[in-house]
């Protein structure tokens, strides 16, 4: 498979019939005697030769910011032959590297408005919001583009063979009511430092025909775990919990009109998930994140302080719907605890304790919504996926308030729970080299489908 990055515009790649120095006027008026046959030939043989085969990486930092995931897989080609069982999608390498400090640090100030105030800047750093953001947009270019150099060596992989990255970038706000969507990268680093083509920018197209540009991961979803026997309900649990629900008569194309309730695929955030997990975590023990729930496990869930936190406005709204660090973060934590002290004095609990509460929070707010889609007397089952796969505890509560539902990993349909959102964006950027669209509007709220993201070529 020819990268379309090492495709030149040399002789043999140029058709006879189109003769790109003539004159233009000429051209014009000679538009109607064009030989469309003649041009689609000559389209074949440039960079849009083919996209079903070949190798794509996906890379994805979520709103943890625990680190940076990125898969090389393959995707495979629905012939439509029932004698052919050619595997969907194969991963073929992963790699997973945590962010330098000092870009995580900007990066998390820059996540909250006005947060580059925390920042102390050295004598060659920005010292305004908007230096930060570009600063931050090339860092982390560079950082990916070692990734990605770092994940082919790994894999031993030819960049020649690989047709394009996925890379999601960083969302530092996300504001569906004001219709944008910020992700903080700049991919001509990525394109120039890998020699990859690459697709970015995926939310901004379905918000300009009205989505809320999130979750985009329901399509990747039905097009790889949809069946026609049960229904499927895919719970990501990154920094926000999202949900996909794969009802059983879903046919498996993405593309399929999305008009009747019930047959219809349906995903949205549900609330949060590790964001908060970690942040409690990090504030009060010398570790990143909460191994296995262990520490929430050996607490008590506060059971007031889980109806005020649940008493957030987002809770209640109807999807489509989605949210992210301006709604819950730490800042909006420590404000509820310093309301629920002052309301409930006489109430006394540690610090573990409330890590068990939002633990809770994060199973309870997730549970709630996949109820409302479980047919209790049907076989439903509840894959979770992201880095809350490895909390165990978590992994308990959430079958607690699912009774109806087995409740596994992704790892039972084929694909490892920490690296479905990346494997998400190189599906993503192959929809978009083939013209393909890559949003649900029945989940972003969009007004139709759209080809999702920006391509810079390599």
């Amino acid at each position: 498979m020819t990268n379309p990055a090492s495709i030149t515009d040399t002789p043999d790649n140029i058709h006879p019939d189109l003769d790109i120095n003539s004159d233009l006027a000429h051209s014009l008026d000679n538009i109607d005697d064009l030989n469309y046959a003649t041009l689609t030939e000559a389209l074949e043989q440039t960079v849009f030769e083919n996209f079903d085969d070949g190798l794509y990486i996906g890379m994805m930092s979520g709103t943890s910011l625990d680190g940076m995931d990125a898969v090389l897989c393959q995707f495979g080609t629905d012939t439509g032959n029932e004698e052919e069982t050619q595997q969907p999608m194969r991963l073929l390498a992963s790699y997973s590297q945590d962010f330098p400090p000092r870009l995580r640090e900007v990066l998390l100030a820059l996540c909250q408005p006005n947060g580059i105030q925390t920042l102390v800047p050295t004598a060659d750093e920005p010292n305004s919001e908007l230096d930060w953001f570009g600063w931050a947009s090339r860092e982390y270019g560079e950082f990916a583009s070692e990734v990605v150099n770092t994940l082919l060596k790994q894999a031993d992989t030819d960049v020649e063979l690989v047709l394009a990255i996925g890379c999601h970038g960083q969302t530092v706000r996300h504001r569906p009511q004001m219709g944008f969507s910020l992700q903080l990268l700049d991919a001509n680093i990525i394109a120039e430092r890998t020699g990859i083509s690459v697709v970015s920018d995926f939310r901004r197209r379905d918000m300009a025909v009205g989505g809320q540009g999130a979750p985009l991961v329901p399509a990747f979803h039905q097009a790889l775990f949809a069946t026609p026997d049960s229904t499927r309900v895919l719970l990501n649990l990154g920094g926000i919990a999202n949900i996909t629900v794969l009802p059983a008569s879903t046919n498996n194309s993405s593309n399929q009109p999305d008009n009747v309730i019930g047959n219809v695929v349906v995903g949205y955030d549900t609330g949060p998930a590790n964001l908060l997990l970690d942040a409690w975590t990090a504030l009060h023990t010398d570790k990143d994140y909460d191994a296995g729930g262990a520490w929430a496990q050996s607490g008590q869930i506060i059971e007031p302080l889980l109806d005020q936190l649940l008493s957030h406005p987002f809770f209640a709204k109807p999807y489509p719907k989605s949210t992210g660090r301006e709604d819950f973060n730490l800042a909006w934590l420590q404000d509820e605890l310093q309301k629920f002290d002052q309301a409930s004095a006489i109430i006394r609990y540690s610090s573990a304790d409330v890590q068990a509460t939002l633990t809770e929070l994060t199973a309870i707010s997730a549970s709630a919504q996949i109820n409302q889609f479980i047919d209790v007397d049907k076989n439903t089952s509840v894959y979770i996926c992201g880095g809350g796969a490895l909390n165990s505890y978590l992994m308990t509560r959430l079958q607690v308030h699912l009774p109806h539902c087995t409740v596994e990993t992704t790892a039972s349909l084929g694909l490892d729970p920490t690296w479905v959102e990346a494997v998400a964006f190189a599906w993503l950027a192959r929809q978009t080299l083939m013209g393909e669209t890559g949003n649900l509007p029945a989940v972003t709220g969009a007004s139709k489908n759209v080809v999702l993201g920006q391509v810079c070529f390599a």
